[in-house]
């Protein structure tokens, strides 16, 4: 199929919003959803009216606590809206997974102008929890009774993520020569563009000797290689093109998109660690579009924790195979001035765990040349992948 004809391109973002991000905020998980929404909807030069179309992920969630607090339903009875086509999903390509929907929705004729959204309450239930009970509710995890790909974590008492992607990080530093030293500038780096970034969480300077000094949370990684819980809430409004000359602002075209299937059950019992099931996202971006990875002027790139930010640098091409630790050693190369700017906003190293939706926001920012202090000169092409069970990543760009 060629290229031109991939739904995607049918496609624009034409809004983007944030709210206020807090450890913990003083609002409402639903207060933080509507200030973002209200935002993607004003920037569009969009009326609530207009919205014919919404989704979220993963949609509302009892557990893990904080992890999913909003759902469709709530929010469209609180801002008054009427959409024909609503979804939400906790399976399949996790944070893209609404929006790849959305694309789909849009370019079937079902709706003109899709909302989505992604609120997390994760600091505010991690302050409110205080006993060891609580504590494993936070993962969801009370239940006397594990199932799924738990049954196979649980007894070697991998309760958390941490451990699981260890073993990755094991994996790689043992098969590339990669050291902790090399993955420790992924973490500083975080927290350089994070004090440029008025909206991060985390902005006090942070060298590669504090992060060398800080405790293992699981071998190789330390405090500072784990992304942070936050309260905040992300929005994307995504538009038919047939709908440009409506809107505010210059469209972000959706160049390509790309998506795979991994996770607990499959990934961690897989024969290779040093790799993920990225790969297969990063080939089908690839092949949805005539641009090259040499034409990625900036880079959003999922960092739940420090190792998948090298993994995934090198599923989009961004670098070779083995080759990401050396390219961001000394973070040189990953700066403001570099050649390959990462993680603007801080990621969530250092803004804040606002589950991949984050960096969707930030590329938006970034394209519309309204990143202030931190923005990237003639930034016109940004990759984003998100994800480290399912997996998904967008080439945006703008005219």
């Amino acid at each position: 199929m060629p290229v031109e004809t991939h739904a995607e391109k049918r496609v624009v973002i034409s809004g983007a919003g944030q709210s206020e991000v807090g450890r913990p905020s003083t609002k409402t998980a639903l207060q933080l959803t509507i200030d973002a929404c209200s935002q993607a909807i004003r920037e569009a030069g969009l009326k609530p009216s207009d919205i014919d179309g919404l989704t979220t992920y993963p949609g509302p969630m009892p557990e893990p606590k904080g992890f999913s607090p909003v759902g469709p339903t709530e929010l469209m009875f609180s801002m008054g809206l009427n959409p024909s086509w609503v979804a939400a999903s906790t399976d399949g390509h996790a944070h893209m997974g609404a929006i790849f929907s959305a694309i789909q929705a849009i370019t079937s004729g079902m709706c003109k102008h899709v909302l989505i959204f992604r609120t997390v309450s994760q600091a505010t239930v991690q302050v409110q929890a205080k006993t060891s009970a609580a504590q494993s509710n936070l993962m969801g995890r009370g239940s006397t009774r594990i199932s799924g790909g738990m049954a196979w974590n649980v007894p070697f008492n991998a309760v958390s993520a941490t451990p699981m992607y260890a073993l990755y990080a094991q994996a790689y530093f043992s098969k590339y020569g990669a050291t902790s030293e090399q993955l420790g500038a992924i973490a500083v780096n975080a927290r350089g563009m994070a004090a440029l970034n008025p909206n991060a969480t985390l902005r006090k300077p942070l060298t590669i000797e504090d992060y060398m000094a800080s405790r293992f949370i699981a071998t190789p990684l330390r405090l500072f290689d784990c992304d942070i819980p936050v309260d905040g809430s992300t929005a994307l409004v995504l538009s038919h093109v047939d709908t440009i000359a409506d809107l505010a602002q210059p469209p972000i075209r959706i160049e390509s998109i790309g998506m795979s299937i991994g996770g607990f059950g499959i990934g961690l019992h897989q024969g290779d660690f040093t790799t993920m099931a990225s790969n297969k996202a990063g080939d089908m971006l690839w092949s949805r579009t005539d641009l090259k990875p040499a034409d990625v002027d900036v880079a959003q790139i999922y960092d739940g924790f420090s190792i998948l930010t090298l993994m995934w640098m090198e599923s989009l091409r961004l670098c070779g195979r083995g080759e990401a630790a050396a390219f961001v050693e000394g973070g040189t190369r990953i700066g403001l001035g570099g050649e390959l700017p990462l993680n603007t906003s801080g990621g969530q190293l250092s803004q804040g765990r606002l589950h991949g939706y984050g960096h969707t926001y930030e590329a938006c920012v970034q394209l519309w040349g309204r990143a202030g202090d931190r923005q990237v000169k003639d930034a016109r092409v940004c990759a984003v992948a998100n994800g480290g069970f399912g997996y998904g990543a967008l080439l945006l760009r703008r005219d």
